[in-house]
């Protein structure tokens, strides 16, 4: 009998199949099945930012939203949506831009007056919140300290576990944003200790090391054979922070399947994993996800399809 031959599934809802009954009605302009998908998904802050997240990028390129908004300019999901859709706007301009090209500051502050107009009609939600510490990336000169820490504040207050929150507040702190390494990598294990067992918390430590290597690719100029990759990977405190993100929170999650918000943060570990040469926890993470992939962080570090088959052989890992 001939094992079929194991491809990995870049599904870009993760799984989330109600999340691509709503993206394909963004397609054809149709915004009942966004105010569905939005209200089923209540409170469940995690599932929500998944959703609007991935939502907002389907909506950057149409008026999906603004038709919604035209027919319920009070609805409070229809505003979420439109202060996340807005900031995606915002960075596609910065990205066809280029880095270090500034853009209008009229159209950042037209995302952050969009978050403001989320917060206060969703008074519970930390989603606009994310939205609004996301853009202000966007300034030239970030935002003042005070600014971002009351932005943070009111986000962790509503949230306090939430990875994506934490993970826009990393990006900030970044040397290729507004910080340094060093104020990121603090950032990112502060919260890691402060995590509760079974929450996703540490793995922004792996975020960081992602954003670290980007950095260094951005200074070499995508020549990836100028950064030292293999000790970026694999030096002891790499490994140790691999051990113990998974120690922290997969060891201590149990053993439910990992969820469509969850699946990018597992491959992130995963991929930190295989490079430091933590073998029995990168076959295990790969194991756990079968066939659910993300393209990032592979992305980083070359093909993310055949870097995953790959190490699927090499780890011994079925299917």
């Amino acid at each position: 009998m001939t094992r079929e031959r194991f491809t990995p599934d870049f599904d870009p809802d993760c799984g989330d199949a109600a999340l691509t009954s709503a993206r394909q009605d963004v397609v054809i302009g149709r915004w009942q099945g966004l105010r569905a998908l939005l209200r089923a998904t209540g409170p469940d802050w995690a599932v929500r930012g998944h959703r609007v997240r991935l939502l907002a990028q389907a909506c950057a390129d149409r008026s999906t939203v603004e038709t919604w908004l035209a027919a319920e300019p009070r609805s409070a999901d229809a505003l979420v949506l439109r202060a996340a859709t807005e900031t995606t706007r915002a960075f596609k301009v910065a990205i066809a831009a280029g880095r270090g090209v500034p853009i209008e500051q009229r159209r950042i502050d037209s995302a952050v007056s969009a978050c403001h107009a989320a917060a206060e009609a969703c008074p519970q939600d930390p989603t606009p919140w994310v939205s609004l510490v996301s853009v202000a990336r966007l300034y030239p000169s970030g935002v003042r300290r005070r600014e971002l820490a009351r932005w943070w504040d009111e986000l962790h207050r509503r949230d306090p576990y939430s990875v994506e929150g934490h993970l826009q507040v990393l990006h900030y702190y970044s040397a290729r944003w507004h910080g340094t390494h060093g104020v990121m990598y603090d950032f990112a294990r502060d919260a890691a200790g402060a995590a509760p067992p079974g929450c996703a918390l540490p793995v922004l430590v792996q975020y960081a090391r992602v954003e670290e290597y980007r950095y260094a690719l951005d200074a070499a100029r995508g020549r990836t054979a100028a950064v030292a990759s293999g000790e970026h990977w694999s030096h002891p405190g790499a490994v140790a922070d691999v051990r113990r993100s998974w120690q922290r929170w997969i060891a201590e999650r149990g053993s439910t399947p990992v969820t469509p918000a969850e699946l990018r943060d597992v491959h992130h570990l995963a991929h930190a994993a295989c490079l430091a040469g933590c073998a029995d926890i990168g076959a295990a993470l790969l194991r756990l996800v079968g066939r659910r992939a993300t393209r990032t962080p592979w992305s980083c570090t070359g093909d993310p399809s055949r870097q995953i088959t790959r190490w699927r052989r090499e780890l011994g890992v079925e299917g």
